[in-house]
């Protein structure tokens, strides 16, 4: 992925000077499988382009890169790797769009992401990962301005849409401590809001754009 580097975008500040262009924000859908995050995430990209805002969307893990596949492969039980190598699989992944994700708030834009940082936390401490360690590696991708968790309990992400699962979505066990990582984030990070995630997509959107707008000043 080759980007080009450009200067930074100019507007007209007053006095007729020069100013940066305001930089984007980095909003991200956390939760467990089947919690609505790919749902909110699209209506809120949506919204963003309603309202005349530049916005772009990705989703975590990435499987078009090469990275991506090799986790699909470990997701769907054809490749065996132990807790941290997949943690560090996964982290990578994000780093292959690092260049991207900057280049798009430098020039101002929106940028919603269906899992991220906080997604190999919860997994990872799930496993027995230290958060402290995974956070640490992870500090050198761009910091989220704003984390929604989308919150239900693990059995609802069982016995919501049947669907093909990958080994991590079927065992109920682990579920229940990734909810739990996801719960003490949400708890002690400032830049978190903590949404039930079992309400009317209508009344989750809802909380979703009331957050945007508290938090961040959009919409």
């Amino acid at each position: 992925m080759t980007l080009k580097s450009q200067a930074p975008h100019l507007r007209q500040g007053s006095g007729g000077q020069a100013s940066p262009k305001p930089r984007g924000h980095l909003i991200v859908f956390e939760g467990l499988d089947q919690s609505g995050k790919q749902t909110q995430a699209e209506r809120l990209l949506a919204a963003f382009r309603a309202a005349g805002l530049g916005a772009e969307f990705l989703t975590f893990p990435e499987y078009t890169t090469a990275i991506g596949t090799e986790i699909g492969h470990a997701l769907q039980g054809e490749r065996h790797y132990d807790p941290d190598t997949l943690q560090l699989l996964y982290i990578a992944n994000r780093f292959e769009f690092r260049p991207r994700i900057r280049q798009w708030l430098d020039e101002g834009r929106m940028v919603v992401c269906d899992r991220y940082l906080a997604s190999s936390i919860a997994y990872g401490e799930a496993q027995g990962l230290d958060a402290a360690w995974l956070t640490e590696i992870q500090c050198r991708l761009p910091q989220p301005s704003l984390t929604l968790l989308l919150d239900i309990p693990p059995a609802a992400s069982l016995t919501r849409k049947q669907v093909a699962r990958d080994k991590f979505e079927r065992d109920l066990p682990l579920l229940g401590r990734v909810r739990e990582s996801y719960l003490r984030q949400a708890g002690r990070e400032a830049g978190w809001v903590h949404l039930d995630g079992a309400r009317d997509k209508d009344a989750v959107s809802a909380e979703v754009l009331s957050a945007v707008r508290s938090r961040l000043g959009l919409l």
